[in-house]
């Protein structure tokens, strides 16, 4: 092996691989630069799940064969980078006018084969609107680009989240149990009020970030369980420079809401494994007669012997893009985007920290190497693990 080399997955190494891939506009070409690097390992998703732009690629992922899926991502990015023929963008080096050139340019013009600004007469003859865009050219540019025939073959499962407007309620789009549409990915990205909600079998549906800006949480506590080794992709960061002016003070404000919950969710999930392996082991130690009693039986079907690896992979710009910078579509912060991501994701499988034994008292780890060089899982407190084989 060279020291370039990404090291082979042992065949001892089992876990089924999901990708789960934040919202975040703009940002998602990371996402498809970090895509890109796990197409050429040996460390293909069987599970994709995404929320907003998260939910546009994973479409693209999922509805085309494997060796096409990066062809079609960067057909998609491209696509609708493309500089507006009514206000054209310099494709030079990224300044801080060019963001925000490009920035204003999206709210005032859309973006190509993505989204386009309401007709003025919705507003001067008194039209009754919900939206300030119309996202009419994304269904087309997913009926183009993605075979939902596909999809909903089920090769590889697929999963995008909304949520109800009527009910606030979250709502999970599943191929296990949905046949998909274009309007599902469409309506995992109908952010208020800039889009309109989507209308699917007589309920509408906004921005599944509106609840979570993430669905890992899904993928990990699907039933029945499986252990998984999953690749979070997220495009807002927690840690960040202090603000020095307005500008970098909404960027930040930004990144902290967003990250902050996203952050919350996969501690949660990781101590509440390790709580499951705390109940298999305590299960194990008790004798029969305790095993019947209804609060063992009831405690029993919470326990858990699978394991959890979860590798966090976060858009970590190295300059400050403004608050504006998740409906930044210049074709140069694209491509800088996913430069980053590629990147990053084989700088993750070089050092592949999850091939390190899993210690038996833990459940779940976390791995964020660009943030820890030396790729160190981060772990909750031991917990006691049983050899039940339930969930």
């Amino acid at each position: 092996m060279t020291e370039t080399s990404i090291p082979p997955r042992p065949s001892s190494y089992d876990k089924k691989v999901g990708l789960v891939l934040q919202g975040g506009g703009a940002l998602g070409s990371y996402q498809a630069g970090v895509y890109e690097a796990l197409s050429a390992s040996e460390y293909l998703p069987d599970w994709v799940a995404g929320i907003s732009i998260g939910a546009v690629n994973a479409a693209i992922i999922a509805g085309n064969p494997p060796q096409e899926r990066v062809t079609r991502l960067r057909e998609f990015w491209e696509g609708i980078t493309a500089p507006s023929a009514l206000w054209p963008v310099s494709d030079g080096p990224i300044t801080s006018h060019h963001r925000r050139t490009s920035s204003l340019t999206s709210m005032l013009f859309g973006q190509p084969g993505f989204f386009a600004p309401r007709a003025p007469t919705f507003w001067f003859f008194g039209g009754k609107v919900t939206s300030y865009y119309d996202t009419a050219y994304l269904k087309s540019t997913l009926e183009r680009l993605v075979d939902f025939d596909r999809i909903n073959a089920r090769e590889m499962r697929f999963s995008v989240a909304a949520v109800n407007v009527r009910t606030g309620n979250f709502a999970y789009f599943d191929n296990a149990a949905t046949k998909i549409r274009p309007e599902h990915v469409m309506a995992s990205g109908a952010l208020p009020p800039g889009f309109p909600a989507i209308e699917i079998d007589g309920e509408h549906y906004w921005d599944g970030g509106l609840v979570s800006n993430t669905p890992l949480q899904y993928v990990v506590e699907y039933m029945p369980r499986r252990s998984r080794l999953v690749f979070q992709v997220d495009l807002f960061h927690a840690r960040g420079r202090l603000p020095t002016d307005l500008e970098e003070v909404t960027e930040r404000d930004k990144d902290i809401r967003y990250s902050s919950r996203t952050r919350a969710a996969t501690d949660m999930l990781r101590h509440m494994h390790d709580v499951r392996h705390n109940i298999n082991g305590l299960w194990d130690q008790l004798p029969e007669h305790l095993r019947q009693t209804p609060e063992a039986k009831f405690l029993y079907n919470f326990g858990c012997v699978t394991t959890m690896d979860i590798v966090q992979l976060i858009y970590r710009p190295t300059d400050n893009q403004g608050h504006s910078k998740d409906y930044e579509f210049s074709r140069a912060t694209m491509k800088a985007r996913w430069a980053q991501g590629l990147a990053d994701a084989r700088a993750t499988l070089l050092a592949s920290p999850w091939l390190a034994p899993m210690p038996p008292e833990i459940g779940a780890r976390t791995f964020d190497v660009l943030r820890d060089s030396h790729g160190k899982a981060d772990m909750m407190m031991p917990a006691t693990s049983g050899k039940g084989a339930h969930h």
